[in-house]
């Protein structure tokens, strides 16, 4: 069996206890200010900040290194507008008709959500985060991804992390169901819509629900054995 080819690890940046502490109270310090807002301004966000997170994104570990993700970076207001359109026509069933069921709509009560979604229109950037079936690395449309789910929810991750570090207000919007999503952005059968992410400016309103703020200890998470 031949070795597999490997580069050495010639970026790794090590750094001291107190330096450590240091970078990871600042970075935790910097994600506690990240809030999902529902009021976005219209301001315009530069294509380059968009592109280079979503760079940011495309670095995360994935299965077999396949990276099996699709990002629709949806600038354009008419797709905005169908967007919106067909999101709130799905919320409308979600809300008024009570599809979600009771216990779910008693859930989000505290957030103030309803089938509303203007900013999906106002904002300056929606990014469609699609998952990718088959593929490989090579993109050939036949080999099987492995992990998929796993792997895209954590490129998904690095993309909220990177439009925050950026300096944007972000939502993660997940309509049921998302299919037209895949016709809205002209994507195949190959992909599965995952999740919609709008990015930019807050609005002047936007505000933050209380119940958002309560985030869980560190006894209630995690466990050190």
């Amino acid at each position: 069996m031949q070795p597999h080819d490997s580069d050495p690890l010639n970026d790794f940046i090590e750094y001291d206890s107190e330096q450590m502490q240091q970078r990871s109270q600042q970075f935790l310090q910097q994600m506690r200010r990240r809030h999902s807002i529902r009021s976005f301004s219209d301001r315009p966000v530069p294509r380059q900040v968009v592109e280079d997170c979503i760079l940011t994104a495309g670095s995360a570990p994935s299965g077999a290194n396949h990276q099996p993700w699709h990002f629709a970076a949806i600038h354009s207001d008419h797709l905005k507008s169908q967007i919106r359109e067909q999101a709130e026509a799905l919320e409308r069933g979600f809300y008024q008709d009570k599809r979600a069921g009771e216990a779910w709509l008693e859930a989000l009560k505290p957030l103030g959500t309803d089938a509303h979604k203007p900013y999906l229109q106002t904002a300056p950037w929606l990014i469609a985060v699609f998952s990718k079936k088959r593929g490989g690395l090579q993109d050939d449309g036949e080999t099987t991804n492995y992990y998929v789910h796993e792997s895209v929810g954590i490129a998904t991750g690095f993309l909220i992390a990177a439009l925050h570090q950026a300096g944007l207000a972000t939502l993660t919007h997940t309509p049921k169901p998302m299919s037209f999503l895949s016709k809205v952005c002209g994507r195949g059968d190959n992909e599965r819509p995952y999740m919609l992410i709008v990015a930019g400016y807050p609005g002047e309103d936007a505000r933050i629900p209380v119940h958002a703020r309560h985030k869980k200890s560190l006894a209630e998470i995690a466990s050190f054995l």
